[in-house]
């Protein structure tokens, strides 16, 4: 029995593939294992999001080749796609599989031999306007929560992003397929669901057709039993709709928790960035949310150092963020990418200056979440608690993506649990007290 191990890199997504990938090689008799278990194959899914994806993938590489010279080393995913020939060039890497072939790799894996020292990969990978079919996948990785790919693919040319390069068009699971891989999830046991994608809001096109809504899906796993909670990953201020709203905050299992992408609070950087709204429309959205949901928790994207940024449209970011009601910030620091409209626009800021002004938004994010919890505080909450330890504490999120800390008890793992905010500790994360439906051990 071959043994065959997978490295991801980069997003929800990524994870919720490469575990559906591992369940197809398991299927045709592989064993599983670790990284470090010298395995006969070693699959590297690539990100392409930050700037560092050619060195990651080097760095990699190079462990596998440390920890089995001999291994068969493919690399597949978004940067695969974007850069095969570099990265056939890499030394120790065997295979590189593009976004249309990478579902197939366990059916080609017999086809591939290792290569000679020093000369290139096998590349298979076409055009991606040929990435046009979809592929369930879910992770499986963690009994608490599992992560499920319900859409892929981007319509949306925003000038500072490769995605749609990447990945291909928009397109997306029926729901009924989706409803019955919740069934199956469910099935093991686990209590939460993230739906992810690349474009969740946009779920419902197939054959290039739009067939179904989000709204439509959302309401339909809300009647899924076995699962506690759904949540939603990520959605565009655009795609979120009232409705969808509304619904989220009468529902029987989705989480009063939003990840909306922002970008930035400058209508003329969003102008640049070519998003498909202006800073007013976010504000509605998030008025909107805590206008029925007061204690749900909004995440927020935003890119600091976009070409055209000047230091005087950051301040408008700034502000608008710090006036904003949300509860934390995911800060990226903009870096170059070919073959995006970003690259023509001027003037390119300095890297320190994006830095600094990356340190100022984590600053502002650290700020917003423990604003966040001091609302929480005596308040109560249920926890999804989860196998995991720190500081002699096992950790779990509630319902509005509070971080809570008790002390271990080994029964309680994957089990929720309602509970009273208490205090913040010294770690930022919130400790509880007893409630009666909860006694401490």
């Amino acid at each position: 029995m071959k043994k065959v191990a997978f490295y991801t890199l980069g997003c929800k997504l990524n994870y919720s593939e490469t575990s559906s990938i591992a369940r197809m090689f398991e299927q045709k008799g592989y064993a599983k294992v670790e990284f470090n278990e010298s395995p006969d194959i070693f699959i590297i899914n690539t990100c392409s999001v930050t700037e560092n994806a050619d060195k990651k993938c080097r760095k990699i590489v190079r462990e596998a080749q440390k920890i089995n010279a001999d291994g068969f080393v493919a690399v597949i995913g978004c940067y695969a796609q974007l850069k095969p020939k570099e990265i056939s060039e890499i030394p120790g890497v065997d295979a590189v599989l593009g976004a249309a072939e990478k579902f197939r790799l366990a059916d080609l894996i017999d086809t591939f031999e290792k290569t000679p020292s020093n000369a290139p990969a096998w590349v298979v990978a076409s055009h991606i306007d040929n990435a046009i079919e979809y592929h369930t996948s879910y992770s499986l990785n963690d009994r608490t929560r599992t992560f499920l790919k319900v859409q892929d693919g981007c319509d949306y040319p925003c000038s500072y992003c490769t995605i749609p390069l990447a990945r291909g068009k928009s397109r997306s699971d029926s729901i009924v397929n989706v409803v019955n891989a919740a069934r199956e999830i469910a099935a093991r046991d686990v209590k939460e669901i993230v739906l992810t994608g690349v474009n969740i809001g946009d779920f419902g096109i197939r054959e290039g057709e739009r067939k179904e809504s989000f709204l439509q899906l959302i309401k339909a796993l809300d009647e899924v039993e076995g699962i506690e909670r759904f949540r939603i990953s990520s959605i565009e201020p655009n795609l979120l709709t009232d409705e969808i709203i509304e619904f989220v905050a009468q529902s029987k299992r989705f989480a009063p928790h939003f990840h909306i992408p922002l970008q930035s609070g400058s209508n003329k950087v969003l102008g640049m960035m070519k998003r498909r709204y202006k800073r007013e429309l976010y504000t509605e959205r998030v008025a909107k949310i805590k206008s029925l949901m007061p204690d749900c928790c909004i995440g927020v994207d935003v890119i600091v150092g976009h070409a055209g940024e000047t230091r005087e449209l950051f301040e408008e970011t700034y502000q608008f963020l710090n006036e904003l009601d949300v509860s934390y910030l995911h800060v990226f620091t903009y870096s170059e990418r070919e073959n995006t409209a970003a690259l023509a626009i001027r003037p390119i800021v300095a890297k320190s200056e994006r830095a600094e002004r990356s340190r100022m938004l984590h600053i502002l994010s650290d700020k917003k979440k423990r604003f966040f919890y001091e609302q929480q505080l005596n308040k109560q909450g249920k926890v999804l608690f989860e196998d995991e330890v720190q500081n002699g504490q096992m950790l779990g999120f509630t319902e509005n993506y509070v971080r809570v800390a008790v002390k271990y008890d080994p029964l309680l793992i994957n089990e929720t649990k309602e509970v009273r905010y208490d205090h913040i500790n010294e770690e930022g994360l919130m400790e509880v007290t007893e409630t009666e439906a909860f006694v401490l051990a």
